[in-house]
């Protein structure tokens, strides 16, 4: 059975290493990336806290020892169903079983002025662009004489409420109180302003009461202006405009207000719900196809627990990935398809940082709250097995241990690029210019 698994993220990396090595499959995992990204930790590299090759995981090294996985690195540009073939922006794959694990991108709900000024959050590279945008505003910040520009500059706007505005907010107050003034001590750091805007009544709405009032209990604690009941209408660049009419000057905005699946072309329009998910059964099969699945951020399932669909998280994906895996097994072996295992999802609890020692944790069964210290070790300690390679894991350590010792971090570099001069072959053909990077 040839399995090709489009994605690479929680689900499509899980999938293709349950049936790695497994008799009687060919595996072919696609991806734009040549390596796994460890999302919930994006936001400590936009902040400088960690390196990008900490959560970042070679995919070919994961399958060094694998015997029937292929990695492609390409784009998936076409699905065609009807020929059992997707169509890359390399080459053309033909398929047995197609899984369509492309996960969730930024949804700027249709604004494409905001969409070309505010920096979203989805994958390394925008993480890592988040982190040049404030460095490299700071670098300037002291020569600018303009009051209302500097202010501007000095001010950061987080739109989104949820655990990744939450943890981001809260990072970026950590910056301001210990190491931005002693970066900048020329600039005054006590009228830098984070904003926090979250269109709904609390932040973290899909976690507990308690955690919900914790989490703006901490980030007031630290600083961070937490405006709910907020909506923006458009962003310029200059100044964020506001549903009510009021603006709030800030030459940086992140955007964490929302998401939509990363639909690829080929897929029958009827098949697409709300959030721009794709409608799957109960076996993760795509409805109306018989052949082709789909899994995490980018399914769409109505159970009788979740009639709205089940929360766009890694646990999700990387359940429905080893039911999945259960189930192709169970067809390549041409067992009967009663068999089929029905996928209900077990959630095992959420949580959300917000700073140094602060922290909240909800376990569902049984019904647990923690916040502080305690749930601030179980937040670490649960990403910390979550990630990729050990050395990955010491790194992220290490840095944790080091920040958490010097209220510092040391990772706060600006890559800037620069072009060789042109140099002139025997032929007299010119070399192709380079791009370097520091």
């Amino acid at each position: 059975m040839k399995v090709v698994i489009v994605g690479a993220g929680f689900g499509g990396l899980r999938l293709a290493r349950k049936l790695s090595n497994k008799a009687g499959f060919e595996v072919v995992l696609l991806d734009r990336f040549n390596y796994h990204q460890f999302q919930p930790l994006f936001y400590q590299v936009a902040t400088a806290g960690l390196d990008a090759s900490n959560i970042s995981f070679p995919l070919r090294k994961v399958f060094q020892r694998s015997k029937n996985v292929k990695i492609r690195l390409a784009e998936l540009k076409q699905v065609l169903p009807s020929e059992n073939r997707i169509v890359t922006d390399m080459e053309s794959i033909s398929y047995d079983v197609l899984v369509l694990a492309t996960g969730a991108d930024t949804n700027f709900f249709g604004n494409t002025q905001l969409a070309e000024n505010a920096f979203p959050m989805k994958s390394t590279v925008e993480a890592l662009q988040i982190r040049h945008r404030l460095l490299q505003l700071f670098e300037g910040a002291h020569t600018e004489t303009d009051t209302a520009e500097l202010q501007r500059i000095m001010n950061i706007v987080v739109v989104g409420g949820g655990p990744t505005g939450v943890e981001v907010s809260g990072a970026l107050a950590e910056m301001k109180k210990y190491v931005l003034p002693k970066d900048f001590p020329e600039l005054d750091f006590s009228k830098m302003n984070i904003y926090l805007l979250e269109g709904g009544s609390k932040t973290l709405a899909t976690m507990s009461e308690k955690s919900s009032v914790q989490s703006e209990k901490y980030l007031t604690r630290l600083g961070v202006n937490v405006l709910t009941g907020t909506l923006v209408k458009d962003y310029d660049g200059k100044d964020v405009l506001l549903q009510d009419g009021k603006k709030i000057p800030a030459r940086t905005v992140i955007w964490a207000a929302g998401i939509k699946g990363n639909i690829p072309n080929g897929i029958d329009k009827q098949m697409i719900a709300r959030g721009n998910r794709i409608k799957i059964n109960r076996h993760c099969l795509v409805e109306g196809t018989n052949n082709i699945y789909a899994i995490g951020d980018l399914a769409y399932m109505e159970t009788p627990l979740y009639p709205d669909g089940h929360p766009q998280v890694a646990p999700v994906a990387m359940q429905q990935a080893d039911l999945l895996a259960g189930n192709l097994r169970l067809m390549e072996k041409k067992s009967n398809p009663s068999r089929m295992y029905e996928f209900e999802y077990r959630d095992k609890g959420s949580m959300a940082t917000v700073g140094r020692n602060l922290a909240v944790v909800d376990v569902p069964k049984p019904k647990l709250h923690f916040g502080g210290f305690f749930a601030w070790l179980i937040w670490m300690g649960l990403h910390l097995m979550l990630i990729l390679g050990v050395k990955n894991r010491f790194f992220v350590f290490s840095n944790w241990l080091y920040n958490y010792i010097t209220y510092d971090q040391n990772l706060r570099l600006i890559f800037r690029e620069f072009n060789r001069p042109v140099k002139q072959e025997k032929n007299s053909e010119a070399r192709e210019k380079k791009e370097l990077t520091l």
